[in-house]
């Protein structure tokens, strides 16, 4: 049985409040867990210490068994201590391609040398 320590929203509509819990990862979302292992409140502030309860040694007894966290609760785990951080894709979204780049040196070229020949004395 494939193991997942992940979060199972709870709450109204736009008032999400979700569950940290320990479930088969075959099971829906939202759907039937084997254990609560804490809350997740992201409508609290970022420094308020009820955004994120977590039962640390239940967390660590399902890691320990071989569950696996999802990106967000590993996450949520680092920041705790919890387990150690791990090295992330730096992913280069930002980066225009490779054409855009030509263009942008064929263009920066081509107003280089625009201005300098608007530059160089005209010669009569």
């Amino acid at each position: 049985m494939a193991m997942k320590i992940r979060l199972a929203r709870a709450g109204s509509k736009k008032r999400p409040f979700y569950r940290i819990v320990a479930t088969d990862s075959r099971m829906p979302r939202d759907g039937r867990f084997i254990e609560k292992l804490g809350t997740y409140n992201p409508l609290l502030p970022k420094d308020s210490e009820d955004r994120v309860k977590m039962d640390v040694e239940r967390i660590q007894h399902w890691l320990a068994q071989g569950a696996q966290p999802t990106d967000r609760i590993s996450r949520m785990l680092e920041a705790a201590g919890v387990i150690a951080k791990k090295e992330r894709a730096n992913l280069k979204k930002a980066v225009p391609g490779k054409k855009a780049q030509d263009r942008a040196e064929e263009k920066a070229s081509k107003a280089a040398a625009a201005a300098e020949a608007a530059n160089a004395p005209a010669e009569e």
